[in-house]
């Protein structure tokens, strides 16, 4: 018995056996199936004519992913961790949507949180070692964030008080019936989306839009620039580093290449 939740273990959790690979392989095809059955069946006229077949694929993928939502518990080495971890709890949201269908009408879309399942690909394609950049974009975003936040304080400032300019200057008769919608258009303007729905009519309104169009590019750049920065101070402290990033472990030779424990390379 012991043998065999071993072996099970090696196909499901691994991915450097054949074995492992294929269940892995054939564990991704079969998300991108259900994800497309979902977004087929919120068109109508697929839904009308295809319904029962399109709920079929979903509840057989639904007990397929049960099956094997039970068979990582089992074959964890601690099945407490699997179930509180991240992987573990989104194999759990990836199968209770079709479940919930049943007393929620509906709920069967919220399935779409199945495509957090395929982040398994960067295991399967041996992708983990491009992780590296995504930690120093954490780490530069950690860095950066007081500045964001007091950046994004200036804006929401800039945006109220021009959104209660906008108010007085062009009133109701040009759509500006409230501060909120003000306040609402001001945003929309400033982030150069303009969805047209409110527009100034007055010279003084139309100047004011004007200027705030040009600040927009500025609210654009600022943050930018400001996780750029940090960013690059980041990788140069990865650089640097006298440790490998993958595990930890400390580095004794400055010419080295790779990691002499986990194999990992050194040079970015």
């Amino acid at each position: 018995m012991q043998k065999w939740r071993e072996q099970l273990a090696d196909i499901i959790f691994e991915a450097d056996t054949p074995a492992g690979n294929a269940f892995d392989i054939v564990l991704l095809i079969t998300i991108l199936i259900s994800l497309l059955a979902v977004m087929l069946e919120s068109v109508t006229e697929i839904r009308d004519s295809y319904g029962p077949l399109l709920q079929y694929i979903e509840w057989t993928v639904t007990v397929m992913f049960s099956i094997e939502y039970i068979a990582r518990i089992i074959t964890a080495e601690r099945a407490k961790g699997y179930v509180f971890s991240f992987y573990g709890i989104i194999d759990l949201l990836s199968i209770l949507p079709t479940y919930l269908s049943l007393f929620v009408g509906g709920a069967q879309y919220l399935m779409a949180v199945r495509t957090l399942r395929l982040i398994r690909v960067f295991r399967v394609l041996k992708l983990v070692r491009y992780t590296r950049a995504s930690s120093m974009l954490l780490v530069a975003l950690r860095a950066s964030r007081a500045k964001i936040i007091v950046f994004l304080g200036t804006v929401l400032t800039l945006v109220i008080i021009m959104g209660t300019v906008m108010y007085l200057v062009e009133g109701g008769e040009s759509g500006f019936t409230s501060i909120p919608r003000s306040i609402y258009w001001t945003i929309v303007t400033i982030t150069t989306v303009g969805y047209g729905d409110i527009a100034p009519q007055t010279v003084l309104g139309q100047f004011i839009a004007s200027i705030l169009m040009i600040i927009g590019y500025g609210v654009i750049a600022v943050p930018t620039g400001i996780v750029s920065v940090e960013y690059s101070k980041a990788a140069q402290e990865e650089k640097d580093r006298s440790t490998c990033f993958s595990c930890g472990t400390a580095i004794k030779s400055p010419d080295a290449k790779f990691c002499r424990m986990c194999g990992q390379s050194l040079k970015g």
